[in-house]
């Protein structure tokens, strides 16, 4: 009762899980974002200016109390990038792991920003029917030549299904061996680790890389003001860091960095410089094509 008179006890859903306190959407989301537009000098089309954009199809993190957060990815780490690819002239195609639908933090949603809502809009039917990953790494993945990069947004949602899924480690794997960009948000880079379940640290595709991610020690900060109904079951930066990987940055902000082909963001502050990051990458990349 203290908890809910202080505005800082987590929400729960009709389905029995959590969503954020009153006082952490306050503190951690906005009814906006910093997007703004970038014009890009656009190269003579190719016909291969596609991306694809994996995604979680799972809902529901079990923290280490038992509880259930509601999460799925993040909107603005999602949407935002998405608006600066479009505008530099590419398509995103969305994957699931199996291609049952996207699920994101609605609840993040910043409601009054016409360009996001815009781009929800338009990407609503990709992400109520995904591609599936499965299909796609068992199938066409090898002879594929459309895609210049994958992206793999944020939210806590990067840590179900896709650290631990082979597919996602053949994918991450075949991003590396074939010279595409790989792009990643905030907690997306949790998805890396699937590079590394057959290997040893020593093995690892990103060890000696350094990239912005979510910090674990924010992460362990979020349930005293409701953010989350417990902690989290495990802490991605510390395997990470266990196969290598330096994290850039302490703090959950606007921190970019671009490692070779690799392009990661800190947070969902950082998700405009990220996307205008990105997308300059893309057409280079692109150019060199």
């Amino acid at each position: 009762m203290i908890k809910k008179f202080l505005g800082i006890a987590p929400k729960q859903e009709e389905d029995g899980s959590y969503s954020p306190s009153p006082l952490a959407l306050k503190m951690a989301t906005s009814s906006t974002t910093d997007y703004d537009l970038t014009d890009h000098p656009l190269p003579p089309e190719s016909g291969k200016r596609k991306i694809l954009m994996l995604c979680t199809e799972e809902k529901h993190l079990t923290m280490k109390n038992g509880r259930q957060f509601s999460t799925g990815n993040h909107p603005v780490e999602m949407l935002v990038p998405l608006l600066h690819f479009r505008h530099a002239g590419f398509e995103t195609d969305v994957y699931t792991p199996t291609g049952q639908s996207v699920k994101m933090e609605m609840w993040a949603f910043p409601d009054k920003d016409e360009a996001v809502k815009e781009i929800f809009e338009m990407y609503t039917p990709k992400l109520n029917q995904p591609k599936s990953l499965s299909d796609f790494v068992n199938g066409d993945m090898k002879r594929n030549e459309e895609y210049l990069a994958v992206f793999i947004p944020g939210g806590h949602g990067a840590l179900l299904g896709l650290p631990d899924s082979k597919d996602v480690g053949k994918l991450v794997k075949w991003t590396h061996a074939k010279d595409l960009l790989m792009l990643a948000i905030c907690h997306g880079p949790a998805a890396f680790l699937s590079a590394g379940l057959d290997e040893s640290s020593e093995d690892f595709i990103y060890r000696g890389y350094k990239m912005a991610a979510f910090p674990d020690s924010i992460d362990e900060k979020t349930p005293m003001m409701g953010y989350m109904p417990g902690h989290v079951p495990w802490k991605f930066g510390e395997k990470l860091k266990e196969r290598g990987v330096e994290i850039v940055n302490k703090m959950a902000d606007k921190t970019c960095h671009t490692d070779r082909n690799l392009i990661t963001g800190a947070s969902p502050l950082a998700a405009n410089d990220f996307g205008k990051m990105a997308a300059k990458a893309l057409l280079e990349k692109e150019s060199e094509r």
